[in-house]
């Protein structure tokens, strides 16, 4: 699916990408950066916890409420936006830090700001997706692939820095760098979207009110609800993405400093797992078309679930759990081009904004949750018995797409069939990650 616009122009398309990959290595430094400086600072794994679950949790309250607001303001504006306040969130930690007045509660805070900006820039961001596919006249699965493979690049990037960084110029300077990449991302990505009709804001027939920013707002979650298979994958994706939060912002990161060799090791495990993903991403960007999704999607999901709590759960050494998170990192490439694909193929344009938002608020209500739980079972019960309670979470999760009917559905989404049938594909009324 790509909309025709008879003009191809491929460099919106790029810049954005561009965009997000700065971006993107930025976000990877905090998340390894704050991490490490609240485990080097207090040694607790239960405090480490606490500023995930202060970063989060802004996140999933801004995501609930933002569709109308992305439509209402535009979605350049409100990316651009995003990355600006977040920038001044991260610079503010290392500067409050070397001043010597930095408390726990003002890095929660802090971190809070950086949770409640970055949803809606995200969700501005990924709405323009089948848009941009459009103007470079490129399948959708292939720009899918393309956008999540610029994600998984930084992220790669980001991790192979950030060790490095860390044990270099120590977690304070690398927050600096952070806050720097949103500096660049914020105008490279207005530049990109200029003069697109579909960034701008949406205009209404009907004044803005409360009465019509809660309906605009329920049209999305009405959609979801009706949608089976994107209420299905709203679900599933809502427990891992929790235990997903769990892992990297606890469990890794109390693994390697206490198993591995620290820091470095756990910048490696991440670029193997970022490296890996990428090539996943890309793989099935190229020939993804080719194979049916339900049983990629299934299959995948089972290989990246369990297998890396076990392996961290019964070996200290490094390379064990590298090989494991490389294969798992081959197989998480192609959830996201997977579910972004079927979301764009169910989802109307008018109504993007709304249902991601909604989709991406559904999907994280648990996440805040994950990194806070993960925290103080590790320090109550134990690394091995949270790892291996944690990993058989994670198995009964995926195996939803074998037990559910609803997610053989994968495979009919784009199909015209599909689209001109009573579903609420096309309906006049309300119609990640």
């Amino acid at each position: 699916m790509s909309e025709d616009f008879g003009t191809v122009d491929r460099r919106p398309l790029a810049t954005v990408l561009a965009a997000n990959l700065v971006s993107i290595t930025g976000n990877c430094l905090t998340y390894m950066g704050v991490p490490w400086f609240v485990l080097q600072s207090t040694g607790s794994a239960a405090k480490a916890g606490t500023v995930a679950f202060c970063t989060l949790l802004p996140a999933v309250l801004a995501a609930l409420v933002s569709g109308p607001v992305i439509d209402r303001m535009g979605r350049r504006r409100v990316s651009v936006a995003s990355d600006l306040a977040c920038g001044v969130a991260v610079a503010a930690i290392p500067l409050l830090q070397f001043a010597g007045i930095l408390q726990f509660w003002m890095l929660c805070v802090l971190m809070a700001m950086t949770g409640l900006f970055r949803a809606p820039g995200a969700t501005a961001r990924g709405v323009l997706l089948p848009t941009l596919a459009g103007r470079a006249g490129m399948p959708l699965t292939r720009a899918a692939g393309l956008y999540d493979g610029a994600a998984r690049c930084a992220a790669m990037t980001g991790s192979a820095l950030g060790g490095v960084l860390i044990a270099v110029l120590g977690p304070e300077n690398v927050l600096l760098v952070d806050a720097a990449t949103f500096a660049v991302a914020a105008p490279l990505f207005a530049f990109g979207v200029r003069g697109l009709p579909e960034a701008r804001a949406q205009r209404r027939c009907e004044p803005m009110s409360l009465r019509a920013y809660r309906r605009e707002l329920t049209d999305g979650y009405r959609f979801v609800a009706a949608t089976p298979l994107l209420l299905g994958l709203c679900l599933m994706t809502l427990v891992t993405r929790g235990l997903d939060q769990g892992w990297s912002a606890v469990l890794l990161p109390v693994d390697a400093r206490e198993d591995l060799d620290g820091a470095v090791d756990l910048g490696l495990l991440n670029a193997v797992f970022g490296v890996c993903a990428l090539t996943g991403a890309l793989v099935y960007g190229a020939v993804g078309s080719r194979f049916r999704r339900w049983p990629v999607f299934t299959i995948a999901f089972l290989i990246g679930g369990l297998p890396r709590f076990v392996v961290a759960a019964f070996t200290d050494t490094f390379t064990p759990l590298a090989v494991t998170m490389a294969v798992e990192g081959l197989a998480f490439g192609v959830l996201n081009p997977i579910m972004a694909t079927v979301t764009y193929e169910t989802v109307p344009e008018e109504l993007r904004s709304r249902v991601l938002s909604a989709t991406t608020a559904s999907v994280q209500l648990v996440t805040p949750l994950g990194g806070l739980a993960a925290g103080f079972l590790v320090d109550s019960a134990g690394l091995s018995t949270t790892l291996l309670a944690v990993g058989g979470v994670y198995l009964l999760a995926t195996l939803c797409p074998v037990v559910f009917p609803a997610w053989s559905q994968m495979d009919s989404t784009g199909s015209p069939r599909s689209r001109s049938e009573g579903s609420p594909l096309r309906g006049s009324g309300p119609k990640r990650m």
